[in-house]
């Protein structure tokens, strides 16, 4: 499924902090999104998600507007922060809630669980708790299973190794590249982890101040070495 860019501005007070004349996300692709802090990185995803306004061109998502064409939601999964959680619910409760939503029956749910398993590690399902009183990596953990839980055809997911130890980042790293083969979901993640982007990515895209400063194609870890060289020299 693919996502086109037309001429997006958005702007705060006198700060323009997306501009993108024009940019295509391709089907299937697995695209990294990297940056320093406060490039845009959140912003442009949140404008594809259509969870802000843009000041002024468009996000289109298998051709069609995402402000006009409410269509994208049935088959894009995302996790931007834990404001997309339902904090009084348990994981239980919300991996059910998500499966009503997208007409997942219960059999499908459970098969569909075992594959993360071992990421939650005995510590998720089963605790009795309520998604409030986890801690941040378990509760990260809880939103990226659920925006993969639908098999989404875009997948958008904002620093997903955030709060997490080495060995569920390389879990999480391992399920992104999961989906993105075995269902051909188009995958977009911002990260500041250029390890894992360099090594998991097909293509990279380098913001700064809104804008895509470079569009790099990354082929066996190509393009790491141009990106360390331009943080350095920052």
């Amino acid at each position: 499924m693919e996502i086109k860019i037309e001429s997006l501005k958005k702007i705060y007070g006198n700060n323009t902090v997306i501009d993108i004349p024009d940019l295509t996300l391709k089907s299937g692709e697995l695209i990294g999104l990297v940056g320093n802090n406060g490039a845009g990185k959140t912003t442009l995803m949140r404008l594809i998600l259509d969870l802000i306004k843009a000041d002024d061109g468009r996000v289109l998502s298998d051709g069609k507007a995402v402000t006009d064409d409410y269509s994208w939601k049935t088959y894009t999964g995302s996790f931007i922060d834990k404001r997309f959680l339902i904090d009084f619910y348990s994981p239980e409760e919300f991996f059910d809630f998500i499966a009503e939503v997208y007409g997942i029956d219960s059999n499908a749910l459970s098969h569909r669980l075992e594959a993360f398993m071992p990421l939650m590690r005995d510590e998720i399902m089963g605790t009795g708790k309520y998604i409030r009183n986890f801690s941040e990596g378990n509760r990260q953990k809880i939103g990226i299973i659920g925006a993969m839980l639908i098999h989404p055809k875009i997948l958008i997911l904002d620093e997903p190794f955030n709060y997490l130890d080495p060995s569920s980042q390389i879990n999480i790293s391992r399920l992104i590249q999961k989906v993105n083969k075995e269902h051909g979901t188009t995958v977009l993640i911002s990260s500041h982890n250029l390890n894992f982007i360099s090594e998991i990515c097909d293509r990279i895209l380098l913001m700064e101040k809104g804008i895509i400063v470079k569009d790099l194609e990354n082929n066996d870890g190509s393009a790491e070495k141009e990106l360390q060289d331009y943080f350095e020299r920052g």
